[in-house]
């Protein structure tokens, strides 16, 4: 899965996407205009690659690509904090919530959003936080839950992220190699239960950039122990594995783009994201072409099920009730 420069495809971008490695575009907050423009965008996309899977991270709060012409999302901690005094009214709002997240990203001919978030946080991660619903597990799982079934009634496959659990961890691995010091026996009783409960429900998993050296000294998305260990055969998980972007620095550890590549597939990735640097992923591509590695075939299991038009999508009472609700309690 790569990324794109602009708001509209270069010749460089159409090329690159051609190449039959390519099953995936993310899309960034540089690429969007508008709502009539991101939707052109996803339709050139397709022109060039019929069967190719968009995405996007638009989780709500501090990162949503996507704004003008769109909902405002709350950040999920918000939700997290309504069920702490009603339980069953924010159940309710994460699964309208979820239902709106992608009806109007699915109208736009986005597949899918790299969403829920099901890391334990509430103000300890510098990159997670309020992102998060909870430090508590069960309110984790009872909020993502009822927002994945409202994604999927929208056409949607939900990927949670990010395996086994960020939370526990203060850096950014974005810019950081982060090192969780827990036992595999705390992490079952805490930032894994998510996974446990929802593995049947989810239709993709992203793993975390951070090494867990009690646990396996590899780092997360190239460890076959987590990915494949744990999350297939322990789990029984059977949907896509997204690594993160192997262009962050906490995938540094594994070496170059070749060596990232190889590992995190050894390790059980279906999909690799190489973003924000084209050089990089050119040489994924040629590492993969050269080596004949073969194309995972769960992908398309991640396209949206749905179309769903705009026009109607605004008539919609559901989508007035929700915004309205969302004023209401001051999340809009």
């Amino acid at each position: 899965m790569i990324d794109i420069e602009s708001v509209l495809l270069s010749d460089e971008d159409i090329n690159v996407i051609k190449n039959p490695h390519v099953g995936g575009i993310i899309l960034f907050e540089r690429n969007f205009k508008s709502r009539d423009q991101i939707k052109d965008l996803c339709s050139s996309i397709r022109e060039v690659k019929k069967e190719i899977l968009i995405a996007v991270d638009h989780e709500g709060g501090r990162v949503q690509r996507f704004k003008n012409d769109f909902t405002h999302i709350p950040p999920m901690q918000s939700i997290g904090n309504i069920a702490k005094i009603n339980h069953d009214k924010a159940i309710k709002l994460a699964n309208d919530i979820g239902w709106l997240i992608a009806s109007e990203l699915i109208s736009c001919g986005v597949d899918i959003s790299f969403t829920p978030v099901l890391d334990l946080d509430i103000d300890m991660s510098t990159i997670i936080g309020n992102r998060a619903f909870s430090d508590d597990p069960q309110i984790v799982i009872d909020l993502a839950e009822s927002l994945i079934l409202g994604m999927q009634d929208a056409g949607m496959a939900a990927t949670g992220k990010h395996f086994p659990g960020h939370g526990g961890v203060k850096e950014d691995s974005h810019t950081q190699t982060p090192i969780d010091s827990r036992e595999l026996e705390e992490l079952f009783k805490e930032d894994l239960k998510p996974y446990v409960i929802l593995q049947n429900l989810l239709g993709g998993v992203m793993s975390a950039h951070l090494t867990f050296p009690k646990v396996d000294n590899n780092a997360v998305s190239f460890s076959y122990f987590w990915l494949t260990t744990i999350l297939r055969q322990q789990l029984g998980f059977e949907g896509v594995v997204f690594s993160d972007d192997l262009s962050m620095k906490g995938a540094d550890v594994a070496g170059n783009y070749s060596d990232k590549a190889q590992k995190a597939l050894d390790a059980g990735c279906d999909m690799l994201l190489v973003c924000n640097n084209r050089k990089g992923a050119i040489e994924v591509l040629e590492y993969l072409e050269e080596n004949q590695i073969s194309k995972s075939s769960k992908i398309i299991n991640m396209l949206k099920t749905k179309e769903i038009d705009w026009n109607d999508l605004v008539k919609n009472k559901r989508r007035d009730s929700i915004i309205s609700s969302l004023a209401d309690m001051d999340l809009a």
